[in-house]
């Protein structure tokens, strides 16, 4: 048994409608029968509006998730990095400088040198990087305002669309 879709139902509904509209009925006629046909409709459109809400809170629930595991994530790293600072400094204090055992080598290393900038503004202009500047991009705030206003902007033009809004 297959399932009649929500977009098979609305065809139905307007073949229906327009059938109705071409016979000589009278207007209660005409509702009634509507009426009856909006009922499978409506159902369906019930059911599909509250799967998209578990759907919706599932997703809710995920990124819940994923942002409880980020943080955790975040917990470990630091964590770690704390421990491995609390070994280097304790081996300096010591004076040990390499600690071998079966499983791996333990080694304070020098970094290699990094810059380190004390004043940017005493930086001669040779030294700075120049950043890209962003490529310009069509204002729709501007272009909006403009065609309501009632100029022609080439290359642009208002749109209404629809939307599903379910409270």
């Amino acid at each position: 048994m297959t399932a009649i879709t929500l977009y098979a139902l609305a065809g139905e509904y307007k073949d229906a409608a327009d059938k109705l509209a071409e016979m000589e009925l009278d207007d209660q006629t005409i509702s009634d029968t509507l009426e009856s046909l909006s009922g499978d409709l409506e159902a369906k459109a019930t059911n599909t509006i509250m799967l998209v809400r578990n759907l919706e809170a599932t997703a809710e629930q995920i990124k819940a998730a994923e942002k409880a595991m980020a943080e955790r994530r975040k917990a470990y790293e630091a964590r770690a990095t704390r421990i491995k600072q609390y070994v280097m400094d304790s081996m300096i204090f010591a004076g040990i400088t390499k600690i071998e055992c079966p499983l791996f080598k333990i080694a304070i290393r020098d970094n290699p040198p990094a810059v380190v900038i004390d004043d940017e503004k005493q930086i001669p202009q040779d030294y700075l990087t120049d950043p890209l500047p962003p490529p310009p991009a069509p204002d729709k705030k501007l272009i909006a305002q403009a065609i309501k206003d009632g100029y022609e902007v080439p290359g642009a033009h208002m749109e209404r669309g629809q939307r599903l809004d379910v409270k």
